[in-house]
């Protein structure tokens, strides 16, 4: 994994002004991936959208971490749903002109 891709944790929470065990019950539930390396804990960018999210859910809505947990389960299969139904439309397409 390249380092110019990490995110130093501490700088994360000093910038969004939260304490580490915030990402640790991020990490917990799923949503990101905490890596470690020479003695520091770093968050891959492809994450930062993902800790963006629970931030505005947890401070803006005092939405707790298990609701958070259901809210992107729910946003998952909803996103899953959406590319079967475009599947189907597109089978059924196919069916409709022959």
């Amino acid at each position: 994994m390249k380092k110019e891709n990490l995110i130093d944790i501490d700088k994360l929470c000093t910038h969004y002004e939260v304490e580490l065990s915030f990402f640790e019950q991020i990490e917990q539930i799923g949503l990101i991936e905490i890596s470690t390396l020479t003695q520091h804990q770093y968050l891959h960018k492809k994450h930062i959208d993902n800790v963006e999210k629970v931030l505005r859910l947890y401070n803006d809505l005092k939405v707790n971490m298990e609701g958070i947990d259901v809210i992107f389960n729910l946003l998952d299969k909803i996103t899953m749903l959406q590319e079967e139904l475009i599947q189907l439309k597109n089978r059924l397409d196919i069916y409709e002109n022959e």
